[in-house]
């Protein structure tokens, strides 16, 4: 079997929603669909603010009785007490159980054939075949050596190559639109399910807006520095997230990128050169073409 490569979550945390009411609460509040979900089943979402804001992004997978939620460890207090306010006399129990379980992704060729191994919750990363298995375990997995044990950042490494944000990284909570954090690129939002928390503003953006800020991934001709601005002379268009050496995510203004372009000016970010992803400029014309109001930057 070809080897498989595993990855410790660290800033991962859990929060379980459970209950008979744990689906309909849910379903009306998240931005996918989760309604049919299968035992192991699970599906990218976010919660919003009223103003359709993203204020935590989780994985949504289905249990006996409810719900675990795979948030970011630092949010998952937070996503608890949230749901909490929102839950009114419904028959669910939420907690924070980030103490019970330890988050590992799983990749590579061998992911799914290792994964039939073991007996921990697992369940395939919803946003994009090649992010691979992620399991939630209550101890850690025995040592395997068909397994290339790596780092964080050699994951963060994998999520860079894919383009795959995350938020508290390459986002900002509470200051980013799903669109922006490129939810609809990477299967985060339904767009037919119905209602839920900032549906209204989600629903404008997809159906009347053009994009013109999102993270999209970057090349430098040197070494980039999370946090640093992306410049276009003196003016900051944008800030870099995740970096793999040259490589990295950054959220821009698209429209900036492509007057850029046009004008023949160089992007500039911690005194490296850089380059956007052709892909996403692409969609970017093409959204501004799907548009008749809209026009090119001058």
């Amino acid at each position: 079997m070809p080897s498989a490569k595993i990855a410790r979550l660290t800033d991962r945390g859990v929060v379980s929603v459970e209950g008979a009411d744990s689906e309909k609460l849910l379903q009306g509040l998240v931005t996918n669909d989760l309604e049919g979900l299968k035992r192991g089943e699970a599906r990218h979402a976010g919660l919003l603010s009223p103003q359709g804001k993203i204020l935590f992004e989780f994985f949504a997978v289905r249990v006996g009785n409810g719900y675990l939620l795979d948030v970011a460890a630092t949010k998952a207090a937070d996503l608890a007490k949230r749901l909490t306010m929102y839950k009114l006399r419904a028959d669910v129990t939420i907690k924070d159980r980030s103490a019970d379980f330890a988050a590992y992704a799983i990749w590579g060729e061998g992911a799914a054939a290792l994964t039939a191994t073991r007996t921990c919750l697992h369940f395939n990363d919803p946003r994009h075949q090649a992010m691979g298995v992620r399991w939630l375990t209550e101890a850690p997995p025995p040592p395997d050596r068909q397994v290339v044990e790596l780092a964080h950042i050699d994951y963060d490494a994998l999520r860079v190559r894919v383009g795959m944000p995350e938020g508290g990284k390459d986002y900002d909570f509470g200051d980013a639109y799903p669109h922006e954090a490129d939810f609809d690129l990477f299967n985060g939002v339904s767009f037919t399910k119905g209602c839920f928390v900032g549906q209204e503003v989600v629903a404008r953006m997809q159906n009347k807006t053009v994009i013109r800020k999102r993270v999209v991934k970057i090349t430098g001709t040197g070494p980039l520095t999370s946090g640093s601005d992306v410049n276009l002379g003196d003016v900051s268009i944008g800030r870099v997230g995740t970096v793999d050496g040259t490589q990295g995510l950054a959220m821009v203004r698209l429209d900036r990128v492509l007057e850029a372009q046009q004008k023949n000016q160089h992007l500039v970010s911690a005194g490296a050169k850089i380059d956007v992803d052709a892909g996403a400029i692409a969609r970017y014309r093409a959204s501004l073409a799907a548009r008749p109001s809209a026009t090119l930057p001058s």
